[in-house]
This record gives structure tokens, C-alpha cells and sequence, in this order.
């Protein structure tokens, strides 16, 4: 015989259920330089499918007291116009957090890098120093150690189909098959791909700077080490298609051909 609380469950019209997303963070550095959004279309326009209708967390972190947004609800329009989507802010002084709050922003919790670490668009050379208002490559956080913990292996066998996300917590993700573009593989640890990567990885997204990702066929959408990013626009001829290891070296993301 079902409970009483059984039958008002299955009755009730809604659910409440808790999840994670993929967000992006834009880290606000100099919000009214006339220069800012000029330079975020730019960026924009690099990956137009990739930003669409993006949800955007703000980092208000670095702003001092007053070097907010002069007007918050323009200042949304205005990435709304640009196919980005508010949610929310981390960071910023009380005065700020009132802003954002009146601008429909909610305030998110800071201290541990996001799901989605934050992204780089910018066509970067080899080597290239971490400078680009937008948005930031590495994160306040990311700066500490790696969380410790018993790490663990998943082995995907089959190919990874668009739309699929895979999530390997706590350790290694392992990929035999072929990772179709719009599938996304992440992992706290490690990732390998014994195939080609159409798709995105994500390796270390805890905040372990020590993760790298290894792939036969190097054809992503975008890879990313612990909130360094790179897309399908920034990748080299020398690797594209090519047998890869993707690590993080004193900060920068290199991409080294396998021999």
C-alpha cells in the first residue's frame, strides 16, 4: 500500500530535483571601457554557435567598490543583445551584489571553480601569456591545490553520439569509440580518446592542473585543462587530425603532437 506522501508525489504537478550545468563565467575586468563590448562581439563572432544563447555567470571578484556597471539592467540588455545570457554573479561588494540583484541577477557562491571552467576565444599563439579581458583563462580558484581524493577509471567502449555528455568523476574517463561533435566528454582526471575527438573535453575540471587529454584524431569543437580553454578556430594545423597531448605547462595550454 503506497504512503500517503507517495500518492501526493506522483499527483504534484512539478518537481524539484537538484543538477549541474555547463556555465560560462565572464570575468569583469574594466565592464565600461568603451572598448568592452566592441572587443566581446569580436569574440563572439569567432564561435557564433558556441555562444548562442550561452548562460553567463559574472566575476566581479577583481572590481573595486564603484567599478561595477554604471547601469546593471543596461548592461544586461546589452549581452543579452549579444546572444549571452545572465543568470547570475559571483563575487562584488554589497553595493554591486544590490545592483545585479535589481537587474534579475541572482548571487552565486564563490570558492570552487564552476562545472564549465571559463573560456578562451581568443586565437592565441603558442605560449601566449593568460591577458584577455574575456574571458579570463585561469580562475582565482584554480590557483589552489587539487582536491585529493581515491581516483578511479571509466571506460566508455562505444562511440560517444551527439548530445551525450559523459562525466567521470573523481578520476580517468577512457574513450575506445569515436566522439561525435556535440557530444562532451568530462572528467576530474584525465581524459583519453583512442579515436577521433570531434566533440569537447574537458579534463580536470575540479581544478587539477596536472590533467591532460590524449586523443588519436585531434577534431574538437573545443578541449579545456582546468579552466584553459581553446576552441575549433584556435586549433593549429600541426595538430589538427593528429595523434595529440593536450597538458598544461606554467600555466598555458600546450598541444604537442604524438610521435
Amino acid at each position: 500500500m503506497r504512503s500517503t506522501s507517495q500518492i501526493s508525489e506522483r499527483d504534484a504537478p512539478f518537481q524539484l530535483r537538484g543538477n549541474s550545468f555547463t556555465v560560462m563565467v565572464l570575468k569583469l575586468m574594466a565592464p565600461d571601457d568603451p572598448s568592452f563590448f566592441p572587443q566581446l562581439l569580436s569574440k563572439i563572432r569567432q564561435a557564433p554557435n558556441f555562444f548562442r544563447n550561452a548562460p553567463v555567470v559574472l566575476d566581479l571578484e577583481d572590481l573595486e567598490e564603484g567599478a561595477g556597471p554604471a547601469d546593471f539592467i543596461d548592461f544586461v540588455v546589452t549581452l543579452r543583445q549579444n546572444s549571452l545570457i545572465p543568470v547570475g554573479i559571483q563575487g562584488g561588494t554589497p553595493a554591486q551584489q544590490a545592483a545585479a540583484f535589481e537587474a534579475g541577477l541572482t548571487v552565486m557562491p564563490t570558492g570552487r571553480p564552476s562545472r564549465e571552467p571559463e573560456r578562451d576565444f581568443q586565437r592565441p599563439a603558442p605560449g601566449r601569456a593568460p591577458t584577455d579581458p574575456l574571458p579570463p583563462r585561469t580562475p582565482a580558484p584554480m590557483a589552489e591545490a587539487a582536491p585529493e581524493f581515491q581516483k578511479t577509471t571509466m571506460i566508455i567502449t562505444e562511440p560517444v553520439r551527439s548530445g551525450r555528455q559523459i562525466y567521470a568523476a573523481r578520476g580517468d574517463l577512457i574513450v575506445l569509440g569515436p566522439v561525435s561533435a556535440g557530444a562532451e566528454l568530462l572528467a576530474d582526471g584525465n581524459i583519453h580518446v583512442y579515436s577521433s575527438l570531434r566533440g569537447r573535453a574537458l579534463a580536470g575540471i575540479s581544478g587539477d592542473t596536472a590533467a591532460r587529454i590524449f586523443c588519436h584524431s585531434l577534431e574538437a569543437e573545443l578541449v579545456s585543462i582546468a579552466g584553459l580553454y581553446r576552441v575549433s578556430e584556435d586549433l593549429d594545423a600541426s595538430v589538427f587530425k593528429k595523434q595529440v597531448h593536450i597538458y598544461l605547462d606554467d600555466g598555458y595550454l600546450r598541444m604537442d603532437p604524438l610521435s
